[in-house]
């Protein structure tokens, strides 16, 4: 699945499925995800010593086998950001807060190759310097998929703003840091943090965009698929072969 038919599947209304690569860079991995498992695979750095760059012959992979390849930043810079969406399906920000973030970062994404005044400008008064520039900027980035993390309470609060902005795609919360934001740290389960999850994707289905989360376990992925997510990351490589395991090994002993 390229960006562009993850973009339609996610307008169109339909539930997206994918994981997180963390510590696999070797594109064998590839070869076995199941058939029809996943619409996408998010690769993130995050927590390890690995640069994007060395993500890139499992993004190609991923390719071949029709499934789309989106790449975390580490951070918010627009040089970042612009570099992954030459080279991946789309980007994941992190930790994005407020409407005037979201729409620089979304801008660096989507509007490529155009920036400094002349996109400021664009971004303040919708002024082109040409049709044919708008034209061709679209088009270049038509297929570019955009997703903001959600991960803090300003966020929250801000949700209406950085939904309305064009290019947002999907909301993803990442629940480790916005229940620590909230005070109740990694409590998946919390009531707080669950309807916290359906405002989410309450305001996100108001305006159009897919929302979802981070999943550990099948019933907490069950729980907000029922609630309305729609953009669904499950595990990452190591938790999902960690998993595996504890399900085989305990009945072989």
């Amino acid at each position: 699945m390229s960006g562009k038919l993850l973009k339609e599947k996610l307008k169109a209304g339909k539930t997206v499925y994918g994981t997180m690569f963390a510590h696999s860079l070797d594109p064998a991995i590839v070869k076995w995800i199941p058939e029809g498992a996943l619409d996408f695979v998010i690769v993130t750095p995050e927590h390890t010593a690995y640069d994007l760059a060395e993500f890139l012959p499992v993004r190609h992979a991923l390719e071949a086998r029709g499934i789309a390849c989106l790449a975390r930043t580490h951070g918010r810079d627009e040089a970042d950001i612009a570099k992954v969406c030459d080279t991946y399906d789309g980007v994941v920000v992190p930790y994005v807060e407020d409407y005037e973030e979201a729409k620089r970062l979304a801008a660096a994404a989507v509007y490529r190759p155009l920036k400094g005044k002349v996109l400021a400008r664009v971004l303040a008064t919708g002024q082109w310097p040409n049709d044919k520039t708008r034209d061709f900027i679209a088009a270049k980035n038509a297929d570019t998929v955009f997703v903001p993390m959600i991960e803090s309470v300003p966020a929250v609060q801000n949700l209406d703003g950085i939904c309305s902005i064009p290019g947002v795609d999907a909301l993803f919360v990442g629940p480790g840091d916005l229940t620590t934001n909230m005070g109740i740290p990694k409590e998946y389960d919390h009531p707080d943090l669950i309807k916290t999850l359906q405002r989410i994707i309450d305001t996100g289905k108001k305006h159009g965009v897919a929302a979802g989360s981070w999943f550990g376990t099948p019933e907490q992925a069950q729980r907000t698929i029922r609630q309305g997510a729609r953009f669904v990351v499950y595990g990452n490589d190591g938790l999902l072969l960690k998993q595996a395991m504890e399900n085989v090994f305990p009945g072989l002993k």
